[in-house]
């Protein structure tokens, strides 16, 4: 696009709200130009993760796994040379310290919540940190009978006794100043053998040292409690006054570091009671943070198989949905609904060789679609005199957030969408382009919707040319355009980022891709049915596009909730309304729910233009 076009389309952005005038500037104005550092100075934004039940860990493990293969690769001299220079800042999500005994430290800027007894063979203080034993007291102040809970320690999985045989190797060759290759007498295909077969925890595989305030288990709630299935489970087993100063210390820890803080990036799985805990969580960053913009991602797995319900089981369920919504997005400014009843039964999953059962294999999916998301909030901002570079179209959480929530219709409920692995820029007329390659992994959207005022946020990585080589970042935005333009509809505004960085498929990702997919992301022919997946020893990257947009597709999902809160729990004589009293919500409380969904769903729907017959 010719700049003063460019320059029309910004200042067009900035008036519509969409893109603030800094965001202008970013992008204008590179960083060797010093009247961006009058404008900016040099400091970064960080980025704070935070992770709440167990399928929201699962995902986050990946997550930070591919962030982690981002950095061994920048330093690999061996590594392709799209990783030597990726323009990302991930000091935006890691920070620097070190141990006790002065070891330098670089870990994820995070806070994770799960259970008691999900750590698997982690402790609660991470890999890096040796935990302190508990001094006895000689003071006896109890004289009543004691129970106690213990759990068998969890033996090192192949992968993960690998990973410490490694780490105590080239620490051993850092002392006696030597190079000697590392030995390891398990195979990486015993290890992706050993990981399908037996991952149990999200720690199982994960190649990440975490901070010792980084991880939290609640206190008095068990991996083997069935039953915390739903938001009143959470409320009854979860007391923030008890429990809820100890994890706002360990947020505070994280943030109270920062410089300038650009958002919180949250995931809760909101399948059960882990809704009630986040929502606690929420009202809590709301009111301490309050400037601080929070993009929540609610993440469930596929539903497992199983007989008929009940119909006080669906309704129990049903209720437990729309209330867990209703409160998780009032503390939010921005809400992505994510997880599909089956994922492999889905078209996001057309390339792909998903387990339903397996949270290993559907939280790789959705990890992979927040790793791309999140890739603008760490870009270095470049202009169009820096030349050759490796991203574009570099944006924060609040930029994110406003062009999706903030004006217009001001709808806080997004949809996100997938390419996995991303089609080639082939532009063949028999080719399917990048935006109809995307594919929903939120639940309950419409398909083929005309939405006027859409507006929609997009990632594209590690796009392959026609050639197989990675294409430049001009190639990617040019094709993109293109595709726009043939389009049947377009969207009221649109925000591109590229990055020539392929998503790196590390050693613990599973082994979910076709057979027709090749080593860089690229396809290689027809599907053959029967034979294997294939995994990181035979697919080292792949590229990716993935897009939040704010659209009415969105409207069956909150139309159900809506519906059901009303049917279930507001009605008279509703079939839930105990439940809901025993979860502690009395009329006025779920009023306002009702009127909140209410709004959502009137923000969507197109005004209807009456006639006058006369």
């Amino acid at each position: 696009m010719p700049l003063v076009e460019n320059i029309i389309v910004w200042i067009q952005s900035i008036e519509l709200g969409y893109v603030s005038t800094q965001q202008f500037l970013f992008s204008f104005f590179p960083l060797s130009n010093p009247l961006r550092r009058v404008w900016f100075g040099t400091n970064m934004k960080e980025l704070v993760t935070i992770q709440v039940g167990d399928f929201a860990n699962f995902v986050g493990s990946h997550f930070w796994n591919f962030q982690d293969e981002l950095l061994g690769l920048a330093s690999d001299p061996n590594a392709d040379s799209v990783f030597k220079n990726q323009d990302l800042n991930m000091d935006v999500l890691y920070r620097s310290g070190e141990t006790h005994q002065g070891i330098p430290t670089y870990t994820p800027r995070l806070v994770s919540i799960n259970l008691r007894g999900s750590l698997g063979c982690m402790s609660s203080h991470g890999t890096l940190y040796k935990e302190d034993a508990p001094t006895p007291s000689d003071i006896l102040t109890w004289t009543g009978g004691v129970s106690t809970q213990a759990h068998t320690p969890h033996n090192k999985n192949l992968f993960l006794q690998r990973l410490y045989e490694e780490e105590n190797l080239s620490t051993v060759n850092e002392n006696n100043g030597s190079n000697n290759g590392s030995h390891c007498e398990y195979q990486d295909k015993d290890i992706i053998e050993s990981l399908e077969n037996d991952v149990q925890f999200w720690t199982d595989y994960s190649k990440v040292h975490y901070h010792q305030r980084s991880l939290y288990e609640l206190s008095g709630v068990w991996t083997d409690v069935d039953e915390f299935d739903n938001y009143g489970n959470g409320t009854n087993s979860f007391s923030w006054s008890s429990q809820g100063e100890e994890i706002s210390d360990s947020l505070r820890f994280f943030v109270e570091e920062c410089d300038h803080i650009q958002g919180f990036q949250f995931l809760v799985d909101d399948s059960g009671g882990f809704s009630a805990v986040a929502a606690e969580f929420l009202e809590n960053i709301a009111d301490e943070y309050k400037n601080t913009p929070v993009l929540l991602y609610t993440v469930r797995g596929p539903r497992p198989r199983s007989s008929p319900q009940s119909r006080k089981r669906t309704i129990l369920g049903d209720l437990h949905d729309a209330v867990s919504f209703s409160r998780l997005s009032s503390y939010c400014k921005l809400i992505v609904p994510v997880g599909l009843p089956s994922l492999s039964k889905s078209k996001a999953s057309k390339f792909l060789r998903i387990e339903d059962e397996k949270h290993y294999h559907s939280s790789a999916v959705y990890a992979a679609a927040l790793h791309s998301i999140s890739l603008p909030f760490r870009m270095l901002p470049v202009g169009p005199t820096t030349g050759a570079c490796s991203v574009s179209g570099a944006v924060d959480v609040h930029g994110v957030i406003q062009m999706l929530s903030g004006q217009g219709r001001q709808n806080i409920v997004s949809v996100l969408d997938v390419a996995m692995p991303a089609h080639a820029l082939n532009g063949g007329p028999n080719q399917l382009s990048l935006l109809e390659n995307l594919q929903p992994l939120t639940p309950q959207v419409a398909e083929d919707v005309e939405d006027m005022q859409a507006v929609e946020y997009m990632t594209v990585h590690g796009a392959l040319a026609p050639g197989g080589h990675h294409a430049s970042v001009s190639e990617v935005k040019d094709k993109v355009d293109a595709a726009f333009q043939r389009a049947n509809t377009r969207p009221l505004f649109r925000h591109l980022s590229v990055a020539r960085s392929p998503l790196p498929i590390p050693l613990p990702f599973p082994s979910i891709f076709g057979n027709h997919v090749g080593q860089h992301g690229e396809f290689i022919g027809s599907e053959m049915t029967n034979s294997s997946s294939k995994g990181s020893i035979d697919v080292y990257s792949i590229p990716m596009a993935a897009r939040l947009r704010s659209s009415s597709a969105v409207l069956p999902l909150l139309e159900s909730k809506l519906q059901n809160l009303h049917q279930f729990g507001i009605a008279r004589g509703a079939a839930g309304a105990e439940i809901l009293r025993s979860w502690g919500f009395g009329k006025e409380e779920l009023e306002e729910m009702e009127e909140m969904l209410s709004k959502m769903v009137s923000t969507l729907c197109p005004p209807q233009f009456s006639s006058d017959s006369d």
